[in-house]
């Protein structure tokens, strides 16, 4: 069967330092600013009121804020917009500027507006995993995502840590692109996160060494459990 070509391409963004723009004070705008601000978004918001924990962002100078309604010309050096309005006439003229600029926008609830949707995403420290209805049907994406949250525990942050440093390890030693994949393959055995959870620390190192010799440094092993004992 043919791909549907109007589906969305799944991407990870780094926006760390980026001017992003919410339109919207209240509270779904409050939602998507903590969301940018949690990834090191520059955040502007625009709108006559903001909430409560929006203007104490804005108090402590975490964020930007135009008192106004939007106007167009509003999103001109924006990387990303986030328009969090029901009024449907200013969605409609957001989406065109976007357009006109080539700009990422998400119009929150109206998939025709987005060239970009947020998906359900859970999150253990740096491992993402996200659900995506192609905006069709929220609720399913969150149940889902509560779904991964109890399957992927804390440990799976842990083990992205230390597969993260042992990479840097065989990286540095400078093996050709195909015996690297080979031995990433080896080490990342799905029993890793078990033996995490489980505090058998010393069978992750004997598998580690097993498989990158017995002098590979196991300094990440020691950062990794003291950070997941913490938390």
């Amino acid at each position: 069967m043919a791909a549907d070509k109007s589906q969305y391409f799944p991407v990870c963004l780094k926006i760390a330092g980026r001017r992003c723009l919410v339109i919207g004070g209240g509270r779904v705008g409050e939602r998507k600013v903590q969301g940018l601000l949690a990834h090191g978004a520059l955040v502007t918001v625009i709108s006559p009121e903001l909430s409560d924990a929006l203007a104490a962002l804005l108090r402590a100078g975490t964020i930007d804020w135009l008192d106004r309604l939007y106007q167009d010309g509003d999103l001109a050096g924006a990387f990303l917009v986030i328009a969090a309005t029901d009024d449907p006439a200013v969605q409609e003229r957001i989406h065109a500027e976007a357009e006109a600029r080539n700009i990422l926008l998400n119009v929150a609830d109206v998939p025709k507006w987005c060239n970009f949707i947020l998906p359900a995403t859970a999150r253990r420290g740096d491992l993402s995993i996200s659900v995506s209805t192609a905006g069709k049907s929220p609720a399913l994406a969150s149940t889902l995502r509560q779904a991964l949250e109890a399957q992927f525990g804390p440990e799976y942050g842990a083990l992205v840590d230390i597969l993260g440093a042992l990479r840097d390890t065989v990286l540095a030693e400078g093996r050709p692109h195909a015996e690297n994949k080979l031995i990433f393959a080896r080490l990342a055995d799905p029993e890793m996160a078990v033996w995490i959870r489980d505090g058998l620390w010393q069978k992750l190192a004997h598998h580690i060494q097993e498989v990158l010799g017995p002098d590979v440094p196991l300094d990440c092993l020691e950062t990794a459990r003291r950070a997941y004992r913490q938390g």
